[in-house]
C-alpha cells in the first residue's frame, strides 16, 4: 500500500490545485503500470455521481492491469457534524486485491472568500499487511510533495486550525 498511498498524494495534491481556482474536479482514475509510469484518465461524463461509479467500478475490476490505482473525486465527509467538502482518494494496491485505504482532503472552497485545505482523515484502511497507517500516511505526504504545483497550493492554502 505504500506504493498506492504515494500515488494517492501525488494525485490529491493535483485535485487541490484544481479545486483551487473554483474549478470542478472531473473525477480522475489514477494508476501505475508495472513498469512505474504514473497514468491519469479523466471520467467525463454530464453526471459526477455516474462518473464516480464507473470510476469506482473500474478501479475494483483493475482493467488497466496496474500495480497501484486510485480513484479521485470531489465529495464530502461529515466532521463534527458538520458537512465539509472534500477530495475523496479510494486507494488500491493491487498485489493484495483485498486491500483498501481511504483518505479524505477536507477543504474550504474558493467562493466561501478563501480557499483553505484542511489535514487528510484516514477514512478506512483494510487488509493492508505491508505496511501500518502512519507509514502509508507518510507515503501519502510524500507523494503530495512530488506534485510541484499541487504541493505550492496545498501549503500556502493550509489550515492549521482545523
Amino acid at each position: 500500500m505504500i506504493e498506492a498511498a504515494e500515488l494517492g498524494g501525488f494525485f490529491a495534491a493535483h485535485a487541490i490545485w484544481c479545486v483551487s481556482d473554483g474549478d470542478l474536479l472531473v473525477p480522475i482514475l489514477a494508476y501505475a503500470t508495472p513498469d512505474g509510469e504514473r497514468q491519469m484518465e479523466r471520467l467525463q461524463h454530464d453526471d459526477m455521481e455516474i462518473a464516480v461509479e464507473a470510476g469506482m467500478k473500474r478501479l475494483e475490476a483493475n482493467e488497466m492491469a496496474a500495480d497501484d490505482g486510485v480513484l479521485v473525486f470531489d465529495g464530502c465527509v461529515t466532521l463534527d457534524e458538520k458537512s465539509l467538502d472534500a477530495i475523496i482518494l479510494e486507494h488500491r494496491a493491487f498485489l493484495w486485491p483485498d486491500s483498501k485505504l481511504v483518505v479524505a482532503v477536507p477543504y474550504v472552497p474558493l467562493e466561501s472568500g478563501q480557499f483553505k485545505v484542511r489535514r487528510p482523515i484516514l477514512l478506512a484502511y483494510e487488509n493492508c499487511d505491508d505496511c501500518d497507517p502512519d507509514l502509508a500516511m507518510r507515503s501519502f505526504f510524500h507523494g503530495v510533495s512530488e506534485h510541484e504545483k499541487g504541493a505550492e497550493v496545498w501549503n500556502n492554502c493550509l489550515d492549521e486550525e482545523a
